[in-house]
């Protein structure tokens, strides 16, 4: 330890640090919505009165075994000790808790709306209680005692500020952002942060709860909120964070625990805290008439510390009122109590365990047509919008073609993204337009404009909503809202897309990121509908028009996949402006098994049906991916429709010795979506859902 942290290093760690936390707790008052407290009701109010009042008590009982036990504790004043164990035992870590609750997908939920107003309440009774240990305590065990005087004095003081702040410096932060531009904005908000710090810590009340307050000046819910966020999150999360937790690190001395007396003071504190919180939570959340396995979660939620806790702690081992012995037991029991959250609550809640379950859909099996169309950004709209348009001239006008825009945006441990979850309604699919930060934003206004025309036309009812899930569990929401709205098939965006600017001779490619390969991935397993994914090549290139033609090529080999590309194939055949061709494979000795019966049956009565309307070609050959490849090349077709071939032939699948390099695509669709191939169609992968796909996956080796 003396060789990485050096004694000459403390001072500049513990100041980088204190400059991190300060600008720390301005984003937890940025995070944090008054309008929300007020709008959270009694229950929110009385779960945490009752969560902070038993605990507290408990504390104060805490505070007395300490006292006669732990060397050095009664050397301090009764009244900050007192408090400063009430504080440490009663707070819930507001900040934790939202990242908690987003990762196990209860933000949006009324048990996740009724914790973070709880808890929101709970951290500024805390942060007061806080102010009040600090003005106490003065210099703690050593030096003089401080006259109470001075103390009511500190905390008048910290009144007035807070009344200035909010009267005076809240109106002129929103005139601020109305009239200056985003730089200054920033650098003014920057230096008020400074400038908070430096004033409460004048008064006698530490820096960080000037800054606290200053975040609650901050005008939520407009542009400013979310630049302000991004430009300041990441360094203070990145960096100085993490130095605040290895400088509290080296403050832990768990050698000071020995002995039964020191463990035995640790289950203590552990059982005051788990129990005041889950207890008087669980008891009152029972009289507000909720249910009991949602009154139990409670509970568990908020027993939630972190590092707000750390930052208690922290400040009354600064003040001697803890000594070494009673700070490291403490920063165990927080650490103790928040790994113990998650697991809890995935043990005795999960909200999607009774969720319906309906009959599973397919295009082909429906007339009702339900589209789950999932975007990226507002530059998956253009392709979107030209494959939805045709499809619309199918849905009769008594059931008009339901479409539900999901906007996929990934789940991060950046407040940002936390903030933009609790905007969400209360059924966790909201409007795009509830959002307001960044590309949120935009992507709304694609959206409005694109797919407004086609609410005023009568053609399609348009259902915009967004998901913010981690990528490893964005499947999921894909799939509750499918069944949920028991959509017939999911569109996904292919995770690369081709650029229309040449490089060398070929489009450039941007790849979003291949996390979200494997949401398509996921979602193709165990989607309770057909998928479908959409390799843009350029597709949206164009606007329908009668004087701007289509032309679309459904290549069919045979399978209930290749079934589905072909009656989407007829589907969008309907359109003026599309022009349908359907291309049947065909080897040269004989149709394999899953060619023959319902194959071809199928094929002879969509041929019958659509003679005259669409073009039919027949090739026989034995290679069959230069074929492929030349249809793709030719750039005859804007879209390639092909089944993703779970029951391909043998002459589909015989490809160049080579990986595939996207087998979830299937052996077609991963041929037309390679790179440097010189493909210039789209191609639309489509796999229908029937209960074997589950167990028989395409193997990756062809």
């Amino acid at each position: 330890m003396h060789t990485i942290f050096p004694k000459w290093s403390t001072p500049i760690l513990e100041s980088v640090a204190s400059i991190g936390l300060l600008f720390f707790l301005f984003l937890v008052g940025l995070e944090l919505d008054l309008n929300s407290i007020r709008r959270s009701g009694r229950r929110a109010v009385a779960i945490a009165v009752a969560g902070i009042s038993l605990t507290f008590t408990l504390g104060v009982g805490v505070a007395f075994v300490f006292r006669k036990t732990v060397d050095g504790a009664d050397k301090v004043g009764f009244p900050q000790y007192v408090v400063f164990m009430g504080v440490a035992l009663s707070i819930t870590a507001f900040p934790v808790l939202a990242r908690v609750l987003a990762e196990l997908k209860l933000l949006t939920t009324r048990v996740g709306e009724t914790a973070m107003a709880a808890a929101a309440l709970n951290d500024v009774a805390a942060w007061i209680s806080l102010a009040l240990a600090v003005a106490l305590a003065g210099n703690g065990g050593d030096g003089p005692r401080k006259s109470p005087l001075i103390s009511i004095w500190v905390l008048l003081s910290g009144v007035v500020f807070v009344a200035f702040m909010m009267v005076a410096i809240k109106p002129a932060m929103k005139w601020l952002a109305r009239q200056c531009s985003d730089q200054t904005y920033i650098s003014l908000t920057i230096f008020g942060v400074l400038v908070a710090g430096f004033v409460t810590d004048l008064i006698g009340i530490h820096a960080i709860f000037g800054a606290f307050v200053f975040g609650l000046t901050i005008p939520k819910g407009g542009d400013f909120e979310g630049r302000l966020m991004e430009r300041i999150e990441d360094f203070v999360s990145c960096l100085l964070l993490p130095l605040y937790f290895a400088s509290s690190g080296l403050k832990t001395d768990v050698a000071k625990i020995n002995g039964g007396v020191s463990w035995g003071l640790l289950a203590l504190v552990i059982s005051a805290a788990s129990a005041g919180k889950i207890i008087g939570t669980f008891a009152v959340a029972m009289m507000c008439m909720v249910p009991a396995r949602e009154s139990m979660t409670l509970g568990v939620l908020m027993n939630t510390k972190g590092l707000v806790e750390l930052i208690v702690l922290n400040i009354g081992r600064e003040k001697k009122v803890l000594n070494d012995e009673a700070f490291t037991i403490l920063v165990l029991m927080a650490l103790f109590t928040t790994f113990l959250t998650t697991p809890t609550v995935m043990a005795i809640y999960k909200p999607n365990s009774a969720a319906s379950r309906h009959r599973r859909q397919s295009i082909s099996s429906t007339d009702k047509l339900r589209v789950l169309a999932c975007v990226h950004g507002p530059t998956n709209i253009p392709a979107l919008f030209n494959l939805i348009e045709p499809i619309t001239r199918s849905a009769k006008k008594s059931s008009r073609l339901k479409l539900y825009i999901m906007h996929l945006v990934e789940l991060t441990e950046r407040p940002s993204s936390i903030m933009m979850v609790r905007r969400l309604r209360k059924n966790g699919f909201p409007l795009i337009n509830r959002l307001r930060c960044g590309g949120a934003a935009e992507l709304h206004g694609q959206v409005a404009v694109a797919f407004q025309a086609y609410n005023q036309l009568g053609r399609v009812n348009v259902r915009p909503a967004t998901a913010i899930s981690p990528l490893a569990t964005m499947h999921e929401d894909i799939c509750h809202v499918a069944e949920e709205k028991k959509v017939s098939m999911i569109i996904l965006p292919f995770h690369k897309q081709w650029v229309i600017r040449k490089i060398d001779g070929e489009d450039e490619v941007e790849v979003c990121g291949h996390g979200w390969r494997g949401v398509n991935q996921r979602v193709l397993k165990e989607a309770p509908c057909s998928v479908a994914v959409l390799v843009d090549r350029g597709y949206g290139g164009g606007a329908l028009a009668p004087t701007a033609t289509q032309n679309v090529c459904v290549l069919f080999f045979g399978g209930p996949d290749d079934g589905e590309a072909l009656d989407l194939g007829g589907r969008m055949a309907e359109h003026t402006a599309v022009k349908v061709a359907v291309m049947r494979f065909m080897e040269k000795d004989e149709v394999k098994e899953c060619q023959k019966g319902h194959d071809g049956e199928a094929l002879t009565e969509f041929t019958s049906r659509w003679e005259g309307r669409m073009e039919f070609i027949e090739k026989l050959g034995t290679n069959i991916a230069d074929e492929v490849l030349a249809i793709g090349r030719s750039g005859v077709y804007n879209l390639i429709i092909v089944g993703k071939g779970w029951c391909p032939s043998t002459m589909a699948v015989a490809q160049p010795d080579r990986p595939a390099e996207h087998p979830e695509l299937g052996p077609i669709g991963d041929l037309l979506a390679l790179s440097g191939q010189g493909i210039a169609s789209s191609v639309l992968v489509v796999q229908q859902h029937v209960a074997s796909h589950a167990k028989e996956q395409i193997s990756s080796s062809v």
